[in-house]
């Protein structure tokens, strides 16, 4: 049996934070008596700087159940995001378990399915990957966004897995892999899946919120998707390099006809549309291209920073360290 360790990245859920512990708890708890995983499995809360009180919350909980449940906190010094947060717990989980499961405070992710995706685990696969059988929950805006999303990464050749987030059950050496990934904007579901270990899929159904309101706006979200759309794939500088051909291509071809026209036919193009509908088309594709590529090299410039990806203001770490049973 191995150590289980639960990731919950949390951020201002103070509605709901409680009784996220107590279910999680007690699945473990079943886990454990199903001889599915060790006594010594445990869950790690990372609170991502939240504003209201879910850390307040979180130190009554583990002082509550302090002996009846392996219970770790780590809050951060401020909110960095939910990527970066859930790598902090798998980060410092990663040397005290043997498998690791993400998953948000929400509870959207069905746990029941958890005893499968051990079982894959068990087989042989390194990561077990859960996605979702369906997007009814979501409204029509989000599902239909989601799909072009998908559509767009596979178009740019990026390897994904559709509609998985971040309900996930790793192995040890995936989750040490993992951290060999040094880039300050990561996106954990891209690497998941481009590292290559061996993997299996468990379908699940997602659940209704227990409380509260999603945490992730629409910049959010924009900024997690072009986050994985940067980080994976270079085909837009790409595209920008084959609309200016066709641009290119297409200015050419005007020439020549008004080349043509003006020496044998003695003619001229009236109006002024002629010239400035292409100043106008230009100066767009020249301000679209410039957005891109600033965006690129703004990521470089990141990156050569080599700034901490995220910093721990304290620790509540009840765990034991893992055991042989």
């Amino acid at each position: 049996m191995g150590t289980l360790a639960i990731v919950v990245p949390c951020y201002n859920e103070s509605e709901i934070i409680e009784h996220t512990i107590s279910v999680l708890l007690k699945k473990l708890e079943n886990l454990i008596d199903a001889a599915l995983i060790s006594s010594s499995s445990f869950l790690c809360l990372i609170d991502d700087g939240s504003k209201d009180i879910t850390w307040s919350l979180i130190e009554k909980s583990i002082e509550i159940k302090s002996g009846k449940g392996n219970v770790s906190a780590i809050k951060l010094a401020g909110n960095v995001g939910h990527q970066k947060a859930m790598l902090a717990g798998m980060e410092y989980c990663g040397g005290k378990c043997d498998i690791l499961l993400t998953t948000d405070a929400d509870l959207q992710d069905d746990l029941s399915v958890l005893e499968e995706m051990l079982g894959e685990y068990y087989k042989g696969s390194e990561v077990v990957f859960g996605v979702r059988n369906d997007r009814r929950l979501d409204s029509w805006w989000k599902r239909n966004t989601a799909n072009l999303y998908y559509h767009i990464l596979d178009f740019m050749g990026v390897k994904t897995l559709k509609d998985h987030a971040d309900f996930r059950l790793m192995s040890r050496k995936a989750v040490s892999s993992l951290s060999s990934f040094v880039e300050s904007n990561i996106y954990i579901r891209g690497i998941c899946v481009a590292m290559g270990f061996s993997n299996s899929i468990v379908y699940y159904g997602r659940q209704a919120r227990i409380g509260g309101s999603p945490k992730y706006s629409l910049s959010k979200m924009f900024s997690l998707g072009w986050d994985g759309i940067t980080s994976f794939s270079v085909f837009p500088l790409r595209l920008i390099s084959l609309l200016g051909l066709f641009v290119f291509l297409g200015s050419l071809v005007v020439a020549v006809r008004i080349v043509y026209a003006s020496i044998y036919l003695e003619t001229t193009v009236p109006g002024w549309s002629s010239i400035v509908l292409p100043i106008f088309l230009l100066g767009g594709i020249q301000l679209l291209s410039l957005g891109v590529i600033g965006e690129y090299i703004a990521k470089t410039y990141i990156e050569t920073k080599r700034r901490p990806r995220y910093l721990i203001d304290k620790v509540l770490d009840g765990v034991k360290e893992p055991h042989a049973e």
